[in-house]
């Protein structure tokens, strides 16, 4: 059961940091519109992207041994734990404002893991 928890926080840390790339790509971003110039400045050159990509892919591969060689009932749920990951992300990186009752929620779902991965 360790080894499904390890392969769990590495699939929700891979999860957390393709979705944060994706949003740091999307900041970077200009207004969007269908030139050229966008698309080359835009997408094309922006760095953030293939981090993304990377992370993306990363994380499905993982999903996809973890799907092949564990009990559904036990892997999904266990995918949840990237909300703990995503609010640590949000504070320290996005200086989003957590509410408690954020922490809370969190807590709870750390607690549904505790209870499944047992």
């Amino acid at each position: 059961m360790f080894r499904l928890l390890l392969l769990a926080i590495t699939q929700a840390v891979l999860l957390c940091a393709t979705q944060s790339f994706f949003k740091v790509a999307a900041d970077k971003m200009g207004d969007f519109s269908w030139t050229w110039a966008f698309f080359r400045d835009g997408l094309l050159t922006n760095w953030w992207l293939v981090l993304w990509a990377v992370c993306g892919i990363s994380c499905m591969v993982e999903w996809v041994y973890m799907l092949k060689h564990y009990p559904f009932s036990q892997v999904y749920p266990l995918s949840s734990m990237g909300y703990l990951f995503g609010i640590i992300v949000a504070a320290v990186f996005f200086h989003e404002t957590i509410d408690w009752s954020q922490w809370v929620g969190i807590v709870l779902i750390l607690a549904g893991c505790y209870f499944i991965a047992r």
